[in-house]
C-alpha cells in the first residue's frame, strides 16, 4: 500500500520542553521539524519552504526572535503560502498585534491544552489548503483567458507581417525591445513611475504597431526598391489607418487598446518634431510610442528587407545614436546604449522562442506578483522591490553589490559577487561570521551600518571608506550605500542596498565621483549631470529668464578631416571647452554632448541676441591655417517649458534647421516670431 504523506510542521522555540510537548501532541497525525531559535528556523525554512505546511512559532528567543522570522518570511514571500501560528506566554496587546501585522495566521497564549492546540492546526492548514485551491483556479481562468487574448493579438500582427513580405520575427522582436527598454527605465528613471504591468501592457500592444499597413497597396507595401514621394506619402497613411481601427473598436476605453492606438499612431513620430502624421515633438510623444519607435528602427536596420540587407547590431547601434534615423528621446537612446550588449545576446534567444510562451511566462509572473503585493505590508514590499532592483542591477554589473538589512541582520550578495568573494549569497548575522568578516572587517559593517542610520530618507545615499580584502589583499574602497526607508507616516530606515567600488589603484586617487558627472576629455560636465544642474537651477530661480543652445563646431566633421590625427581633434575639442569655459559667467552651465557639439545654459537679462554672438564669437577661432566656426541652436524659457527636456529637444530643432557652410549663425526657437509680433 502506498503511505499516506503527512502535512510538515516546523515547530520553532528555544526551550526543549515545549518543542517536546507539542511534538507529542501532533506527532501522530504530522511530519514534525523543529528549530531552537529563529536562525536556525530560518536555515530550515529556505530548505523547506516548499513543502511545509504550518510554522508553530515562539515570540522570544535568543539570536533571532519571532518577529525576525516573520520579516524575513516577509522578505522571500514564504509567509504567503506557509501561515503561522504564533504561540508565547506573551499576551500583551502590543505584542499580539505586532505578530498579526506581520502575518501571523494565529496566536496562541501558554498555558494551552492538547485539544485547542489540534483544532487549530488542523482549521489553519484547511485553511490556507483550500486558500492555494481557489487562487489556483482563478490563476488558471486568467491565464487562459489572457491566452487566448495573446494569441488573436498575435495572429493578427502576424497577417499584417505575412502580407508585407516579413517574417513573424519581427513582432517578436519588437516585443523583446520594447520589454528590455522599459525593464530597464523602471530602474534607471523611478519618476516615470512606471509599473511591470505597464511594462507588460505596453509590451503586448507593441505586437500591433503596423495594424494599418492591412489599408496600404501591395505594390507599395513590397515595392523592392526606394518609394516616389507620392508613394512615401501613402505609406505614410498606415499609421492613421491602423489608429483608426483601434478607434473605433467599442471597447476604446480599455488600457491595452488606448496603449495599441498610442503606439499606432505616434510611433513614426521623432523627438524633434520631424516625423509623422502630426509632427509631435519631445515628450508629447506617448512614452510607449517613444519606446516602439525605437524598437521599430533598431529591428529594421538589423533585419533583411526585400530593399534591403540587413545591418550589424554595432552599425545599427551607431546609426541611431548619430540620428540617421531621425532624433529620439535622449533617455531612452541613453537606455539602449546600456542594455545593447544584453539586447544583441537576447534576440538571438528571443528568435528562437514562441513568443505565445514567452507572454504566458510573464502572465504567471504578473499573477505570482500581484498575491505578492496584495499580502505584503508597505515597508516590506518597500524592501522587496529595493531588492528587485538590486538584484537587476547586479545582473548587468561586474561591480560586487550587496543588500544589508537591519532587522534581521543579514547580508546578501548577487551570484556574481558572491563567487568573486567565495561567500554564500545569503548571510544571516553577518558580523558573527567569520567568512564574512574575513571580507568585510567589523569597522566596514559598522561604518555601513552607522552611515546609513545617520542618513534622512530625502538625502538616501551615503559613502564611507574601508580597507576590505578582495582576493585576500587588503585595499582601500568605497562603499556606496542608498538607504531603504519606509514610506509611512514615521520614516524608518529597513535596511540598504549598495555596491563596492574600487578607489585606490597603485596609491592614486581616482575621483569617481568627478567621472561620474563630467566629459573626460574636455572637463565639462557630461549630458546627464547637465541636465540635472539645469532643472535645479531654474527650480531655484524661477524668476529669471534662461537660455539653452546647442553649438555643433563647424567645418569639423570628423568624416571630413581623416587626415587629422586624434591627437589634433582631441586638441580643438579641450581648446574649444577652455573657450567656452572662460566666456561664461560663473553660474552659467557648460557640457559637452558628443563628438564637437556643445551645450551652454545661461540666464539673460532682456535679450538672449548679445550673449549668444558672444559665446559664438568666443569659440570660433583660426589655428595654423585651420578654422573652426560654430553655429547654435537655441531655446528660451519665454518660448517653452521651464524643463531641460523640452528646451533642448527646441535648439536642436533650431540647430538642425541651419546648414553647416556659414559660420557663426544662430536661430532662437520662437524668439523671432515673438520679436516681430
Amino acid at each position: 500500500m502506498n503511505k499516506i504523506k503527512k502535512d510538515k510542521i516546523l515547530i520553532v522555540d528555544d526551550s526543549d520542553m515545549n518543542r517536546v510537548i507539542l511534538q507529542d501532541i501532533l506527532s501522530d497525525e504530522y511530519e514534525i521539524l523543529q528549530a531552537e531559535d529563529g536562525v536556525e528556523a530560518v536555515a530550515i525554512l529556505k530548505q523547506h519552504c516548499t513543502d511545509l505546511s504550518l510554522v508553530m512559532l515562539d515570540m522570544i528567543m535568543p539570536r533571532m526572535d519571532g518577529c525576525g522570522v516573520l520579516t524575513v518570511m516577509n522578505k522571500y514571500h514564504w509567509i504567503e503560502s506557509i501561515p503561522v501560528i504564533m504561540i508565547s506566554s506573551d499576551n500583551s496587546l502590543k505584542t499580539i498585534e505586532q505578530a498579526y501585522n506581520l502575518g501571523v495566521t494565529d496566536y496562541i497564549t501558554r498555558p494551552f491544552d492538547d485539544a485547542r492546540v489540534r483544532r487549530r492546526v488542523v482549521n489553519t492548514i484547511k485553511l490556507y489548503t483550500n486558500q492555494k485551491k481557489l487562487v489556483g483556479l482563478v490563476a488558471d481562468q486568467i491565464y487562459e483567458k489572457e491566452k487566448t487574448n495573446n494569441l488573436m493579438i498575435n495572429i493578427l500582427s502576424h497577417i499584417v507581417e505575412f502580407r508585407n513580405g516579413e517574417s513573424g520575427l519581427h513582432v517578436l522582436h519588437i516585443h523583446t525591445i520594447t520589454q528590455t527598454i522599459l525593464n530597464k527605465l523602471i530602474v534607471t528613471h523611478p519618476e516615470l513611475r512606471l509599473t511591470h504591468e505597464d511594462v507588460e501592457r505596453i509590451s503586448m500592444a507593441s505586437a500591433l504597431h503596423d495594424i494599418g499597413k492591412i489599408c496600404i497597396p501591395d505594390e507599395i507595401l513590397n515595392k523592392p526598391g526606394r518609394f516616389t514621394p507620392e508613394e512615401f506619402e501613402i505609406m505614410k497613411k498606415h499609421s492613421v489607418y491602423g489608429a483608426n481601427m483601434l478607434s473605433d473598436l467599442p471597447f476604446q476605453n480599455e488600457p491595452l487598446v488606448k496603449t495599441a492606438y498610442e503606439i499606432a499612431r505616434w510611433h513614426h513620430e521623432r523627438y524633434d518634431g520631424r516625423g509623422y502624421p502630426d509632427g509631435i515633438r519631445g515628450d508629447e510623444i506617448p512614452l510607449s510610442a517613444q519606446v516602439v519607435a525605437v524598437a521599430d528602427v533598431y529591428d529594421a536596420l538589423t533585419s533583411e528587407r526585400c530593399y534591403k540587407k540587413a545591418f550589424s547590431h554595432e552599425t545599427a547601434m551607431e546609426m541611431i545614436t548619430n540620428g540617421e534615423c531621425g532624433s529620439f528621446s535622449p533617455m531612452i537612446l541613453e537606455v539602449l546604449s546600456e542594455v545593447a550588449d544584453y539586447l544583441k545576446d537576447e534576440l538571438k534567444n528571443a528568435s528562437n522562442a514562441d513568443i505565445t510562451g514567452k507572454n504566458m511566462q510573464g502572465i504567471t509572473e504578473r499573477l505570482s506578483r500581484y498575491n505578492e503585493l496584495a499580502a505584503t505590508e508597505q515597508t516590506l514590499g518597500l524592501l522587496e522591490h529595493e531588492r528587485v532592483k538590486f538584484q537587476f542591477l547586479s545582473s548587468v554589473s561586474r561591480e560586487i553589490q550587496f543588500d544589508y538589512t537591519d532587522q534581521p541582520p543579514m547580508l546578501t550578495l548577487s551570484p556574481w559577487s558572491a563567487s568573486k568573494l567565495e561567500l554564500e549569497e545569503n548571510t544571516i548575522d553577518p558580523k558573527n561570521n567569520e567568512k564574512v568578516l574575513a571580507v568585510f572587517p567589523h569597522e566596514c559593517l559598522n561604518k555601513i551600518h552607522t552611515a546609513l542610520h545617520n542618513t534622512i530618507p530625502e538625502q538616501p545615499v551615503c559613502e564611507c571608506e574601508c580597507e576590505l580584502k578582495l582576493d585576500g589583499v587588503p585595499k582601500l574602497y568605497k562603499i556606496v550605500s542608498r538607504s531603504i526607508w519606509s514610506s509611512g507616516a514615521t520614516p524608518q530606515y529597513i535596511g540598504a542596498v549598495g555596491k563596492v567600488i574600487q578607489i585606490r589603484n597603485d596609491d592614486t586617487d581616482i575621483d569617481f565621483r568627478y567621472l561620474s558627472t563630467h566629459d573626460p576629455l574636455t572637463g565639462l560636465y557630461n549630458q546627464h549631470f547637465a541636465k540635472q544642474s539645469i532643472n535645479a537651477r531654474m527650480t531655484e530661480n524661477p524668476e529669471k529668464n534662461y537660455l539653452l543652445a546647442v553649438i555643433g563646431l563647424e567645418h569639423f566633421k570628423f568624416s571630413r578631416n581623416e587626415k587629422l590625427s586624434q591627437t589634433f581633434k582631441d586638441g580643438i575639442l579641450k581648446f574649444t571647452a577652455k573657450k567656452l569655459s572662460a566666456a561664461l559667467e560663473y553660474d552659467d552651465v557648460a557640457a559637452r554632448l558628443d563628438g564637437s557639439t556643445f551645450l551652454v545654459f545661461m540666464s539673460y537679462e532682456e535679450s538672449p541676441d548679445e550673449k549668444l554672438r558672444h559665446i559664438l564669437d568666443e569659440v570660433s577661432f583660426s589655428y595654423d591655417n585651420f578654422s573652426v566656426c560654430a553655429n547654435a541652436g537655441a531655446a528660451i524659457t519665454e518660448n517653452t517649458l521651464r524643463k531641460y527636456n523640452s528646451l533642448y529637444a527646441n535648439a536642436l530643432t533650431e540647430l538642425n534647421k541651419l546648414d553647416d557652410t556659414g559660420s557663426g549663425q544662430y536661430l532662437v526657437h520662437g524668439y523671432e516670431a515673438a520679436k516681430n509680433a
